[in-house]
């Protein structure tokens, strides 16, 4: 089980309990991922502390748990209160579960340490299923995106596409959007997370689509760049440049280097062309259930490893004139780099006119 690499690292550091709260990671160990339940976890024991409201999906859709149902409220008395009696002080918490409030009221009963990377460890390397299900968003991400492009004309608004990708994503089968859509067009495509406005689209315009769902509780996350008409000739030159720096980059992609080495090949590749000050990100994070790793950025020192999965996604955004930004999900599997995404990178001219 999931949870007992938990219960090992903790065995290892000396460390006498866990309080997890964090949704993605709750759901990831097996728990349900409602505000109103925290997860501990001991080197011998998980325990589940939760209110009235999930006294039927705790029966129905956990297992393996010991279950403490609490007044909605006070679930920090009764942690402390369960803590002590099993004479626990030496507790970890995550950096992004608790509030700041929660960590102080800790703080104040026991011995705490932020764990900032552990939990992103153990979920960044993904087990085959994992995998099969993040294959499974991505192949249906590329279907909803094949249904768009005959629906983007000149006059269509760019919130009236980002409702489309909301409406088809579900339609098809996403239980969820993973994030709000990205739709930026003309001069809004410099910003790199422009979101849909009333915006109508013009010849020439350069749009990017940006999006992703999620299906079983994982994740895909894709941006392609597309043209209306034609485009500026400086467009056209940066579109290629970050499609070879994006190529490159998920060429790279390999068990044993760092995320800091496969940001290095898209960021030398788009500033020799002399854009370098126009990538305002990093190039890529992990994929799984949201705030995955790994990460790539230039400081990133995580080594990729087998079945670790992340998005490649270098973008250059001229204020005033446009952007572009290209991305895939990829897989580390016999060593090696393989996307996820099939959708083509070539540039795509979308249609001309809208009724």
């Amino acid at each position: 089980m999931r949870i007992e690499l938990i219960q090992q690292l903790l065995t290892e550091s000396g460390k006498d309990a866990i309080i997890i709260k964090n949704r993605e990671n709750k759901k990831y160990f097996g728990s349900l991922g409602g505000s109103g339940i925290y997860l501990v976890v001991t080197p011998s024991s998980r325990v589940q502390f939760f209110d009235g409201r999930y006294r039927q999906e705790i029966k129905d859709l956990t297992e393996g748990f010991d279950n403490v149902e609490v007044p909605q409220g006070s679930y920090l008395p009764k942690i402390f209160e369960w803590l002590h009696q099993q004479k626990l002080t030496q507790l970890v918490i995550e950096p992004n579960g608790l509030s700041i409030q929660e960590y102080r009221d800790f703080s104040k009963e026991f011995e705490v340490e932020i764990w900032s990377s552990q939990l992103q460890e153990i979920r960044a390397i993904k087990s085959e299923h994992e995998i099969c299900l993040i294959k499974q968003a991505c192949v249906l991400t590329d279907e909803i995106f094949a249904e768009l492009l005959p629906e983007i004309k000149i006059g269509m608004q760019e919130n009236e596409l980002g409702a489309l990708i909301h409406y088809l994503s579900l339609k098809k089968g996403a239980t969820a959007m993973a994030f709000d859509p990205i739709v930026a067009s003309g001069p809004r495509s410099a910003l790199p997370h422009g979101r849909p406005t009333q915006r109508t689209f013009e010849s020439g315009d350069f749009i990017t689509i940006d999006f992703g769902i999620v299906l079983a509780d994982y994740q895909s996350d894709m941006t392609r760049t597309v043209c209306l008409g034609e485009a500026k000739s400086e467009l056209m030159t940066i579109y290629q440049v970050v499609r070879k720096a994006q190529q490159a980059a998920s060429d790279f992609i390999r068990e044993g280097v760092t995320g800091q080495a496969v940001d290095a090949v898209a960021r030398r590749i788009i500033t020799e062309a002399g854009y370098g000050d126009y990538f305002s990100h990093g190039l890529g994070h992990g994929i799984g259930m949201g705030g995955d790793g790994p990460i790539l950025n230039p400081k990133s020192q995580m080594v990729l490893k087998e079945n670790m999965v992340m998005s490649v996604e270098p973008g250059i955004y001229l204020p005033g004139i446009g952007g572009v930004r290209i991305e895939d999900d990829v897989v580390i599997q016999n060593g090696v780099g393989v996307a996820l995404n099939h959708t083509t990178k070539e540039l795509l001219n979308v249609g001309e006119s809208y009724v």
